[in-house]
């Protein structure tokens, strides 16, 4: 071997050893960083699975589903279908919006600021992520987060706001998975429809770029929006509550907006930096006046119209309760058992962006709140009684909607309505639907038929006997049923409505009217055509049962709502009208002429309405009053030939009496709310005069008899002419008298066709009406001693109002001096000249 080449053998064979070594190496290492990869992989893998491992898979159907599910608000409208009343009873403002409609000023603003790559990643931006995850670790002042927008519409829908690495993770998941589903226009509209925005200028939360544009610049369309204010509002999604002009009372914030102006002029410089705007439209977006430009403050729509609001919100629920529930029926609907029905379907109604349509006229309910707000029309507050209340309600009863309502004075007083949630007992109101109407139908009566006003003697259950009276203490004898009427005397109703309708007929008669609180044991009531009553009745359903009589007999269901739509606008409920007939034009007619004479009557309970109202004369008008015992209650239930309006008058507890100007409260309240409905919607009162149907005549008769008159009554004048139902007419001349007794010598008793009537009327053990010998005073001072009950449905508030019921034993009223003289009912009545006297 040559010694020469052994030092470059030796050289080599180093070297393969040194690359052996480091191939070794290598792999070593390799092998060592491909296990710790893979370790720190399942680490991470492990800790991820841990974050995460009680989150579900969610299908492709699942979140389409909830990204397009939102709470929308829902609205109430007047009657003429556009004037919004309010929105529904929600913090959330939402109102969705489709891409389409969204200018592109607000689209550049938006990407440019909260995700920039939004176009070209799959959900999760990684660059962004990490800049997140390197501002965490080194704890820097400005961190940005690294959410994608698909990433927040993921934690919006699907997560709560939660700041941990858990809710991080799956957002980063569900962001990716919703990438794989959905398109990017699509995850864009939800963001703009699910985002919120700060508080409006109404104290609303608002959710949406429409809601806020509304909220904030009071403008409905988008594209109307300045660059600048398009700025203004893709800033506030980053802190909603830091960047808001406005607070939760809808208040403007002043620190609030100089910060939102902040965030403004960040959102405009990334516009500029991105190339979506130039450096002319950079400038004059810094220098518009945002603030000039903000919406004004606006009360909330519970705060506005609290009352209509929460009645429209009740029977909104009722309605679509039922519908949804056909086999409950109105009656049950309001039972314990079905309150938590009725809780759900008013959230889905506060949350589903529902339009509901009411019949109310805005310029009448405007004016009949702003009689019930003046307190020059009531009585000062009482520290014993409270405030005197008032309830109204005005109905088109050509069609049953209800036009204007008088819910109560002050909702922060007392938030029950008091016109539909409230019964009462109605006094004399209750003569004309519970006597005279089924009396005049069945042709028991006519205008001009006698009913003897003198004593009768009731079986009392419990101790005997008593003997009703009139408010006189006085018996007047023969007097004819418009005279009875127009003085409210209580007699001649009462025998009408024992002896001739009959109690069960009678009662049957005013359920047929609407009227649902007719009790059982009412059945039993004596006097319950005198106010009587268990349970009372409500504003509501006494004025629709009197808007059947200038409806000329046909009832229609007095209703708030007339239809109900979705949020695509689609019908979901809609009010049919189901007029039935419940008496003859030619009853109608009759009881409207005995009406109009109760205040056209010197001696008429409504005779102050002739001065009242200021159309009189002009437009015709008929009504009845009522009055409980000491002036508890007052009512009046009057009507034109197109609107019929029904006002009660009294105290949150009935025991409390209204004061000596309280008395007439209810005809007063009456004639300022048609004297201003007259001035403000003369459209109402198209028809001035009561229309005449086929098959009424006038016919004279004797007064002394009320059938055709005989020698004596034709010479000595005693003769009445009136208007009879054609086909109740006398036939026969009656047998006459020359005098006339109107002093009782016995108890009166019924016809012999009737005798056995009032041992079938006997009232049960429990009869609580009149005590024996207690008096039953009459319109128009006083009435039946009754008591007032309040309705056993809740208030807005949830808490059930305690009402005490006590009442005073039955006195003479404190404002009557005197007593009508006795004397024969001779007037001639309607259209006919005076007749000599007996």
């Amino acid at each position: 071997m040559n010694p020469k080449r052994r030092p470059s053998s030796q050289k080599r064979s180093r070297w393969r050893i040194f690359g052996r070594v480091l191939l070794i190496n290598i792999k070593w290492f390799s092998l060592a960083g491909i296990l710790g990869v893979l370790f720190a992989g399942g680490l991470i893998s492990g800790y991820v699975a841990a974050l995460v491992h009680d989150e579900p898979v969610r299908s492709r159907q699942l979140i389409y589903e909830k990204v397009n599910e939102n709470a929308l608000t829902s609205f109430v409208f007047f009657n003429d279908q556009v004037t919004p009343v309010g929105r529904m009873r929600m913090e959330e403002d939402r109102q969705l919006v489709d891409l389409k409609d969204v200018p592109q000023s607000i689209v550049d603003a938006l990407i440019s600021t909260e995700d920039s790559q939004f176009y070209e990643h799959q959900g999760v931006d990684l660059k962004g992520t990490a800049r997140a995850v390197k501002q965490k670790l080194l704890n820097e002042n400005r961190q940005t987060g690294g959410s994608t927008l698909t990433q927040q519409v993921a934690r919006r829908v699907f997560l709560s706001l939660d700041k941990t690495d858990s809710r991080k993770v799956k957002e980063m998941l569900l962001a990716l998975r919703m990438e794989r589903f959905m398109s990017k226009d699509k995850i864009l509209t939800a963001y703009l429809n699910k985002m919120p925005f700060g508080n409006g200028s109404a104290g609303y939360n608002l959710y949406g770029i429409k809601s806020a544009s509304l909220g904030i610049f009071n403008v409905s369309d988008l594209h109307k929006l300045h660059i600048a204010q398009a700025a203004y509002l893709a800033g506030l999604p980053q802190l909603p509550s830091v960047y808001s002009a406005f607070d939760g009372k809808g208040k403007f914030d002043e620190e609030g907006f100089d910060k939102a102006i902040e965030r403004q002029h960040v959102v405009l410089g990334r516009m500029l930096a991105t190339g979506k705007i130039t450096r002319t439209e950079y400038n004059e977006g810094l220098h518009f006046d945002i603030k000039a430009t903000l919406a004004p403050h606006r009360e909330k729509s519970y705060n506005t119209f609290p009352y209509l609001m929460l009645e429209t919100e009740r029977e909104a629920t009722r309605l679509l309760a039922l519908q949804e529930n056909p086999d409950i029926t109105t009656a049950e609907i309001s039972k314990p058992e079905h309150a938590e029905l009725l809780q759900n379907t008013r959230e889905e109604l506060q949350r589903s962006g529902y339009r509901i349509y009411t019949t109310i006229n805005k310029k009448v309910y405007n004016d009949m709140r702003q009689i019930a707000a003046n307190p020059q029309n009531f009585s000062p507050y009482s520290k014993q009684k409270g405030l005197e209340q008032i309830a109204a309600i005005m109905i088109d009863h050509k069609t049953g909607a209800i036009l204007g309502m008088i819910e109560g004075r002050d909702f922060n007083t007392e938030q029950m309505n008091y016109a539909t949630q409230m019964t009462r007992q109605p006094g004399s109101a209750m003569k004309p639907i519970a006597a005279y109407l089924p009396a005049l139908e069945k042709g028991y009566t006519q205008p001009a038929g006698l009913i003897d006003d003198s004593q009768i003697v009731l079986k009392d259950g419990r101790k005997g006997y008593h003997i009703p009276k009139n408010y006189n203490r006085r018996y007047e004898g023969l007097m004819t049923a418009r005279e009875a009427l127009n003085r409210s005397i209580n007699i001649p109703a009462l025998r009408l409505f024992l002896y001739e309708v009959k109690i069960p007929n009678a009662w049957n008669f005013v359920r047929s009217l609407g009227i649902t609180t007719i009790q059982p044991q009412d059945e039993h009531a004596q006097t319950g055509v005198l106010g009587g009553l268990s349970k009372g009745v409500s504003v509501k359903e006494l004025t629709a049962a009197y808007g059947t009589i200038p409806n000329m007999g046909v009832y229609n269901e007095p209703h708030l709502i007339s239809k109900i739509t979705d949020a695509d606008g689609k019908i979901v409920y809609e009010f049919k009208p189901q007029a039935k007939r419940v008496y003859s034009q030619q009853t109608a007619f009759l009881m409207t002429d005995m009406l109009k004479t109760v205040i056209s009557d010197p001696r008429g309970t409504g005779k102050r309405m002739q001065n009242a109202f200021k159309s009189y004369g002009t437009i015709d008008i008929a009504g009845k009053t009522g009055t409980t015992q000491n002036f508890g209650d007052v009512w009046f239930m009057g009507y034109t030939p197109d609107v019929t309006l029904g006002v009660w008058a009294g105290y949150r507890q009935q025991v409390n009496t209204l004061s000596q100007e309280g008395h007439s409260r209810a005809q007063s309240v009456w004639a300022l709310i048609m004297n201003e409905a007259v001035k403000d919607q003369p459209q109402l009162f198209k028809n001035k005069h009561f229309t005449q149907p086929e098959g009424v005549v006038k016919v004279t008769v004797s007064s002394l008899t009320g059938k055709l008159p005989g020698s004596y009554s034709r010479q000595s004048g005693q003769l009445v002419t009136d208007w009879f139902n054609q086909k109740y007419v006398p036939t026969e001349v009656g047998r006459e008298q020359r005098t006339r007794s109107s002093t009782p010598v016995v108890p009166s008793k019924p016809d012999a066709k009737d005798k056995a009537a009032p041992e079938k009327q006997e009232p049960a053990t429990d009869q609580k009406e009149i005590l024996p010998e207690e008096t039953v005073p009459s319109d128009p001072e006083t009435e039946i001693d009754t008591n007032g009950e309040i309705n056993d449905v809740p208030p807005a508030d949830g808490s059930q109002p305690s009402v005490e019921n006590k009442q005073e034993p039955p006195s003479e009223p404190e404002t009557q001096k005197e007593a009508p003289e006795n004397k024969p009912s001779e007037t001639i009545h309607t259209e006919t000249p005076d007749q000599p006297k007996n």
